[in-house]
């Protein structure tokens, strides 16, 4: 692909240093549709991306798109703060029948604001209400946002250093085999809660990803996840899902932990709640901490109607039929792992290990900085994919779940000549 240099003198005089995407790819964009992207030359690139996991049914989804036009067109109401509206009854009703009442989830729904950071600030909140205690236990490479209480509970120094004050009341555990299967899952978590002499404060809730994506694409056994569920409870602490990233379907059914067969206590999601790549965020809870007063919560971004509009039109596109969608997605997860079986054996002295779930995959490096130069020569070669994990070295693909089997094929052949090139 021959890329013409893009006037980017706009971004890099008057928009801040703290940008990041755009430095990894150093193009103009102008439009979108499915799962490719196009600069303003009109170069085409696979977007295996997906806004972050905003997007998993596509760029411009034509379902969607008319759904929201026709709207718009209508004059519907486009902000709304939290008043009753008949988008937002739209979307309630459609999530009750389509993916709550299915799965037999008793959950309250609270709207906290537009974005994943406020759902995870919401959920904090109301589990410190609850329980009347402040800390909160996370993970080792946990990712949860990046206000203050949720930079509390991540793990990432770099993005923690950002704060600019002492992060506190946050407390971190071992993520499922941080240390390699040598130590039973829990041991240090149980001795800390039993022991007086530990220093941990009764926490009221943990928080955790059931796949840490910016973490690394590190997932969470079944088993682990089960235990976690029940030492919860066995010790009357809140368990918190954070599925903004992997929820919507990410790593086959709706929510991720649905495999597990736990129900947490309140669940975060956000990104591709709206469809369309729209700010729109949920927390979900069970009936019985619901006990905000009016008003306790709140903020002026909550009631975002033409993401409501979005939002309903997926659930009644891709989950009014069962489990056709989590069907397709796990088929397209088997198609990706072995491509990247076929990488790994290709480039047995360098690839350390391959992993993931669903549509959500990563490929980490013995060499750190071999990553980002894969994701470098990849968008030379007209994909787009970023890295992940504490020192960027991991290779990570989120395509859209609507992706087709002949472009996942396309991008997987350019990841693979992108691993082989970088060598």
């Amino acid at each position: 692909m021959t890329i013409t240099q893009p006037d980017l003198s706009v971004f890099e005089t008057l928009e801040s240093e703290v940008r990041s995407y755009c430095r990894s790819w150093p193009t103009v964009f102008d439009r979108a549709q499915g799962s490719r992207m196009y600069d303003e030359d009109g170069h085409a690139y696979l977007d295996f991306f997906a806004g972050a996991g905003s997007l998993n049914y596509g760029h411009n989804n034509p379902v969607l798109k008319r759904a929201l036009i026709d709207y718009l067109e209508r004059d519907g109401v486009t902000h709304g703060l939290d008043m009753s509206t008949t988008a937002k009854r739209g979307f309630l009703e459609s999530f009750q029948n389509m993916i709550l009442r299915p799965r037999d989830l008793p959950y309250k729904v609270m709207f906290p604001g537009p974005t994943g950071t406020n759902a995870v600030e919401s959920a904090l909140k109301l589990a410190r209400k609850v329980k009347g205690r402040e800390a909160i236990v996370s993970f080792t490479n946990a990712f949860h946002g990046m206000s203050l209480g949720s930079l509390a509970v991540t793990g990432n120094a770099f993005k923690r250093a950002g704060a600019g004050i002492p992060l506190v009341h946050g407390t971190p555990m071992p993520f499922d085999n941080y240390f390699d299967g040598q130590v039973p899952d829990f041991l240090w978590f149980e001795r800390l809660l039993g022991d007086q002499g530990s220093g941990l404060n009764k926490p009221a809730a943990v928080i955790v990803e059931t796949v840490q994506g910016e973490g690394g694409i590190n997932v969470a056994r079944v088993e682990w996840l089960r235990a976690l569920a029940e030492l919860c409870e066995r010790q009357d602490m809140l368990l918190i899902v954070d599925d903004i990233q992997m929820g919507c379907g990410r790593t086959g059914a709706f929510f991720s932990f649905e495999e597990a067969g736990i129900v947490p206590d309140i669940v975060t999601v956000s990104k591709s709640i709206s469809g369309y790549g729209l700010p729109m965020s949920l927390c979900l809870f069970k009936p019985e901490l619901d006990i905000w007063e009016p008003g306790e919560h709140n903020g002026t971004f909550r009631g975002n109607n033409p993401a409501f509009v979005t939002a309903a039109a997926a659930l009644e596109t891709y989950w009014s039929d069962g489990s056709a969608m989590e069907k397709q997605t796990r088929a397209r997860g088997e198609q990706v792992e072995q491509a990247l079986i076929s990488v790994t054996e290709e480039n047995l002295a360098d690839v350390k290990e391959y992993r993931g779930r669903g549509l959500v995959w990563g490929m980490e490096f013995h060499d750190k900085e071999r990553a980002g130069r894969v994701a470098h020569r990849a968008f030379e070669l007209g994909l787009l994919i970023e890295t992940s994990g504490p020192e960027s070295e991991v290779v990570k693909l989120l395509p859209a779940l609507t992706v087709t089997p002949d472009e996942l094929d396309e991008g997987l052949r350019i990841l693979a000549r992108a691993v082989r090139e970088t060598a």
